[in-house]
């Protein structure tokens, strides 16, 4: 039997973790809560949840500051829930290490989508007997899910591994921009090109040597994002 994924819901308001809850355990989450930051940061550690699903605006200490505490240590999906809608709150959550956000009053059918959504883009596909690829100080293996710059491990949310394993499939070809944002975010996010430049900024962060003058992750303006080939390949170009 496969195990049900397990949601932690933070919220400060019991009537808002109760309708997660319902919606959530009625497509066969399990769903576990937390009605403060601190709480929730315990719990994440100790219970590992599979998603989180985090509010922005709680007393005492905010959703993007436990989300700045969990992405020392964690990767874990995290859908951010928030009041306002606004572009710059949408731009510092997904900078801040959120994988999606909601903003309240929402559907809870969205949620529940958006949580499979997150969910089974992080499920890696099976690859075997595939060489790591060398691009200048960068190291990157597939098969093994790990990623080196000048030998030391480099330390990747997951969103930022889907993006880069989309790139690193087809090393030297610009990705389109609506293809890139499918595969890695899902079909409804299609358009957020947003997302796409925040998301692209955090990797080049991690993986330039200047992220202000990318050499690694190309950008194509207004088509799309290419992984710059290995040596080893343009020298047969």
């Amino acid at each position: 039997m496969t195990k049900a994924p397990v949601v932690l819901t933070v919220d400060d308001e019991p009537s808002m973790r109760r309708m997660i809850r319902l919606e959530l355990e009625s497509q066969s989450f399990d769903v576990i809560e937390a009605s403060d930051g601190r709480t929730a940061l315990n719990m994440a550690r100790r219970d590992k949840p599979d998603a989180i699903v985090l509010d922005v605006r709680m007393p005492d200490m905010s959703g993007l500051e436990v989300m700045r505490e969990l992405r020392e240590t964690s990767s874990v999906p995290i859908i951010l829930l928030t009041g306002r809608d606004s572009d710059q709150q949408k731009v510092d959550g997904l900078q801040g290490g959120a994988d999606d956000y909601l903003v309240k009053p929402f559907n809870p059918d969205e949620l529940s989508a958006r949580l499979r959504a997150v969910l089974r883009r992080y499920q890696p596909p099976e690859r075997e007997n595939q060489k790591p690829l060398i691009i200048e100080d960068v190291e990157i293996d597939l098969h093994r899910r790990l990623v080196k710059k000048a030998g030391r491990a480099v330390a990747l949310t997951r969103t930022e591994w889907m993006l880069l394993q989309r790139l690193a499939q087809s090393p030297g070809k610009t990705i389109l921009n609506g293809e890139l944002l499918s595969q890695v975010w899902g079909s409804a996010f299609r358009e957020e090109l947003q997302y796409l430049r925040v998301w692209v900024s955090r990797l080049r962060g991690k993986l330039e040597t200047d992220p202000a003058n990318p050499t690694i992750v190309k950008t194509a303006p207004g088509v799309g994002y290419r992984l710059q080939a290995p040596a080893s390949e343009l020298d047969t170009l």
